[in-house]
């Protein structure tokens, strides 16, 4: 299914999709979807929002309800409905970071004020003007792509795995086999939250920015993602992202990474 975002357009995922959609923006073409885990009876809980702006901005949030937490999945709902709210009450301000930042601490306020232990990762993305900015709570992931598939930029996973990847005590491949993968910091629902402010980058025409949960970070390595999304019809690299991940968590091959989970990604690309 393709759709056309219209200015001031607010578009949340459903929680069950069957097939990825593709909605055409000023800033290209969003492919969105979003999937429990497989076998999983619970709801799922990833929420995802994709946000249209009055003046042709564009907003990409990714949130990951803390599995195994109480109601993880109305935590990552809040997270991204409090985001949106935010956005639309400062809908034709050429700056949207304090209407991001407001949002996300809105969201902390209100998981918190529901006193059960809920908790969510969220990401964000913000696209003016073709310039990109990222935020982040928690190990949900931002990456920018190249057209010929280089990663120009990555968010940074707030965890101890994250945090040794970047300072480069361990590499890709241990980190994605490592027993701590699963430990968050940094949450939604937390008195210590913080939020951290990417940089401001510019987009080439053929660059793609990919938003996503963990679901797809922990079964797919960063330049199988970067090779899948840099070419093709938006539909055809999401569809690719998508299929490799669901045979992923359900492999039993020991040399590759497998982590059944659920599922949110958000796709922008030319």
């Amino acid at each position: 299914m393709t759709t056309t975002l219209t200015a001031s357009t607010t578009f949340y995922l459903e929680s069950e999709m069957e097939t990825a959609t593709v909605h055409r923006c000023d800033q290209g073409s969003v492919a969105a979807y979003s999937h429990a885990c497989p076998g999983k009876e619970e709801p799922n809980d990833d929420s995802a929002v994709v946000i249209h702006t009055a003046n042709g901005g564009l907003v990409l949030a990714v949130a990951d309800g803390v599995g195994g937490a109480p109601v993880g999945y109305k935590a990552s709902a809040i997270a991204v409905q409090c985001l949106a709210e935010s956005i639309a009450a400062h809908d034709l301000a050429d700056d949207l970071r304090p209407a991001i930042l407001d949002g996300i601490e809105k969201a902390n306020e209100e998981i918190l004020d529901m006193g059960t232990g809920a908790a969510t990762t969220i990401c964000v993305v913000e696209i003016q003007d073709r310039i990109a900015r990222g935020y982040q709570v928690g190990d949900s992931m931002a990456v920018y792509v190249g057209g010929r598939g280089s990663v120009k930029w990555r968010s940074t996973p707030h965890s101890p795995v994250g945090y040794a990847i970047e300072s480069g005590l361990l590499d890709e491949t241990e980190a994605m086999h490592h027993d701590e993968r699963h430990i968050v910091s940094n949450l939604v629902g937390s008195r210590f939250m913080h939020i951290e402010i990417g940089p401001s980058i510019p987009l080439a025409p053929r660059d793609t920015v990919l938003v996503a949960s963990d679901g797809l970070f922990d079964n797919l390595h960063l330049n199988e993602i970067a090779e899948l999304v840099r070419v093709g019809h938006p539909m055809e690299r999401i569809t690719a992202l998508i299929r490799l991940t669901n045979d992923r968590m359900q492999s039993a091959v020991t040399d590759s990474p497998g982590k059944p989970d659920d599922l949110a990604v958000l796709l922008l690309a030319p």
